[in-house]
């Protein structure tokens, strides 16, 4: 006696209930399309007001604003089309950040205030010195408690950008009290 087995075929989904649910869209995703593409307009009429340079260069300084704009304007278009699909940002999920705590404004301030100061001070004192407590402040504010090390990094840093910048760019950055001495 012999019992055949007929497979059974797999079962039939049940209609998608997709028309029954609403499909969440994200509305800023449109508002950053937007911004993409209106910005991309502005770099491409920007670029098109341009005078043209010297005839013997094979690459006009107006290609990059226009490469750029360009960029600008397809990926605003490419996000719209992908919010349209239904595609939706996943939300951090980093390792050292808890999304369920409310933002930390009193170090916002802080760090606004630090940057107030700079620019407060950058005329008078420099930026060799200002970028100093500029970076050894916002260290501080953010968790470090070496202040000595941070005011070295920062002198370091801030004196090599000034150089940087002033000597390597020509771009006159403001050396306040070391006036003469940069």
């Amino acid at each position: 006696m012999s019992t055949s087995t007929t497979p059974t075929p797999p079962p039939v989904p049940a209609a998608s209930t997709s028309a029954s649910t609403p499909a969440r869209t994200d509305k800023a995703q449109y508002a950053v399309a937007g911004g993409l593409v209106v910005g991309g307009g502005y770099v491409l009429y920007d670029a098109s007001t341009l005078a043209p340079a010297f005839s013997d260069q094979p690459v006009q300084p107006d290609a990059l604003p226009f490469l750029v704009g360009a960029a600008l304007v397809l990926l605003g278009v490419l996000l719209a089309v992908a919010t349209r699909r239904g595609d939706l940002p996943s939300a951090e999920e980093g390792e050292d950040v808890d999304l369920t705590l409310p933002s930390d404004w009193a170090t916002v301030a802080k760090l606004v205030g630090v940057f107030v100061l700079n620019i407060v001070l950058i005329d008078w004192l420099g930026w060799a010195i200002t970028g100093a407590l500029l970076f050894a402040g916002a260290a501080w504010v953010v968790g470090s408690r070496r202040i000595g090390l941070n005011l070295v990094i920062g002198a370091v840093l801030s004196v090599g950008t000034w150089y940087g910048f002033y000597v390597g760019l020509g771009v006159p950055i403001p050396a306040g009290i070391l006036d003469g001495v940069l």
